[in-house]
């Protein structure tokens, strides 16, 4: 039977909801659950005063509501399912190591930031620096899927070392900024200087047909090349990738 908590009214101050992850709240009755605290604003407040919470033991958990302002619902969950039904704050899935999360309409910034597995899917459009790093931080999301059905802000992936993002509508500006590893797809058009500094990952567009790679695991000279390869790719293409001739001369092993 799916755990089902509803907002009783928008709130008047941002909410930290970190405890709201289905692998804690598994086990846990309605009652254990409405004593849970949570930050709103600057002040604790029991999860019940702001949640009513319906529903068995499960790790199927659903939240409903305007939770725009609700922030870091699934941080760090590492099991179960989270489904959002309507817009969800800002660090959705932060750091979740595994299960599900499905957010039925649009994510604030800094969904799925360090990420380390799981699955996130957005039914909407996700906000700035979607499975990126945490500001200070290089290392961006570490394993798992981000797959949005909608548009992507600017600097999806930055910091990216592993793992699947997915864009089927637009990907802003500086996309995979910074990538050491890891796969981003843009189905939709790319903003500006998209793999700038990038190193190994692999950025592909699928607007054009045939689609092609930035192919930056090949390539460290400047990354402003998507749909296409740079001009050391388009040379090496004619000769045979079998030996270190026939790479561009900004292979790592062709140095």
């Amino acid at each position: 039977m799916t755990l089902t908590l509803t907002l009783r009214e928008a709130p008047a101050a941002p909410v930290r909801a970190e405890a709201l992850a289905p692998d804690r709240l598994a086990g846990l009755g309605a009652a254990e659950i409405e004593r849970l605290e949570l930050w709103h604003g600057n002040r604790r407040a029991a999860v019940g005063d702001l949640f009513a919470v319906a529903g068995g033991v499960s790790d199927d958990v659903r939240v409903e509501g305007d939770l725009r302002r609700v922030s870091g619902l699934g941080t760090r969950m590492a099991g179960g399912r989270l489904t959002i039904a309507g817009d969800a704050g800002p660090h959705t899935g932060a750091e979740m190591a595994g299960g599900d999360i499905v957010v039925e309409g649009d994510a604030g910034d800094s969904a799925g930031v360090g990420m380390r597995g799981g699955r996130l899917v957005v039914r909407g459009s996700a906000g700035r620096r979607l499975g990126a790093a945490y500001p200070g931080e290089r290392a961006g999301m570490s394993g798992g899927e981000i797959l949005v059905h909608g548009d992507a802000g600017d600097e999806a992936g930055a910091g990216l070392r592993r793992g699947l993002i997915a864009v089927a509508g637009r990907t802003g500006d500086a996309a995979g900024l910074s990538a050491l590893a890891g796969t981003i797809v843009a189905f939709g058009a790319l903003g500006a200087h998209p793999g700038a500094g990038m190193r190994r990952a692999r950025e592909r567009s699928m607007v054009s047909a045939p689609p092609l790679f930035a192919e930056a695991a090949f390539c460290r000279c400047a990354i402003s090349v998507l749909p296409g390869p740079c001009d050391h790719q388009r040379r090496a293409r004619k000769s045979t990738w079998g030996s270190s001739r026939g790479r561009p001369r900004c292979h790592p092993r062709a140095r």
